[in-house]
């Protein structure tokens, strides 16, 4: 079955309310399966039946319309109609940040998520609290925020990497914009085009030895956010904002 991305869609009025990832290619006619949880979701906790539509994309093809034809216990099967909405992927920026406290965390993923972000990188630096993540449930996390915001692309969530070992192996090309606190009061006004990535550290900020290294290399750029110390959270918000407003698709 074709996964091209759809070349008209249906007006907003007509996409349904419910959406829903899944990982099957998606085209007219084309049968799809749901999980069991992805049923439970529809049967029991949106009280849908067979005949309801639902909202369906894959990442790649766009958004589609489709009929629930069985919920069960153990998955549905839904049915594809037409395009709802053409493929619309986000600005090659990355959201790279070490992770905090568990909720705080999962707000950082699904704040990226909503704001538009290619890629989801976790980092271990000296200061993180986090020694592993779980990264099966921030993925679900990821997902759970394109479904919910209208998105049809959900970015990957990478593994946890230590901080040196991504530095040693950064793209060429690939701009590093440091969220550095030592500039608070400052204005930075030269922000680069994608491909960009973002960097937010710990809730104790880099260490001397890892500050000394990032002003060291090339493909950093050092970014100030305003005249108060953010919160990590709150300084992942803000530095993809400002992004976005300069270099994104919210222009």
């Amino acid at each position: 079955m074709p996964t091209n991305p759809p070349r008209t869609a249906a007006k907003p009025d007509d996409r349904p309310k419910v959406r829903l990832y899944v990982e099957q290619a998606l085209a007219e006619g084309q049968h799809v399966e749901v999980s069991q949880d992805q049923s439970h979701y529809l049967g029991n906790v949106m009280r849908m039946a067979p005949g309801d539509a639902v909202a369906l994309f894959n990442g790649t093809a766009g958004e589609w319309r489709a009929r629930i034809v069985r919920l069960a216990k153990r998955g549905g099967i839904l049915d594809c109609e037409a395009p709802t909405a053409l493929q619309a992927n986000p600005p090659d920026v990355w959201m790279v940040f070490a992770p905090i406290k568990k909720t705080r965390t999962d707000f950082i993923v699904e704040k990226a998520v909503e704001l538009g972000v290619s890629r989801i990188v976790p980092v271990q630096t000296e200061f993180t609290n986090a020694e592993r993540i779980r990264r099966d449930r921030l993925q679900a996390h990821a997902i759970e925020a394109a479904e919910q915001s209208g998105g049809t692309f959900v970015p990957e969530v990478a593994d946890l990497t230590p901080l040196p070992r991504l530095l040693s192996a950064w793209p060429e090309g690939r701009a590093l914009w440091w969220a550095n606190e030592a500039l608070t009061g400052q204005t930075t006004c030269d922000l680069a085009p994608a491909p960009a990535a973002i960097l937010i550290g710990p809730e104790g900020g880099f260490s001397p030895s890892e500050r000394t290294r990032l002003a060291a290399l090339p493909f950093i750029r050092h970014l100030a956010l305003g005249p108060r110390i953010l919160r990590a959270d709150t300084a992942a918000v803000a530095a993809l904002t400002l992004w976005q407003s300069l270099h994104g698709d919210w222009r």
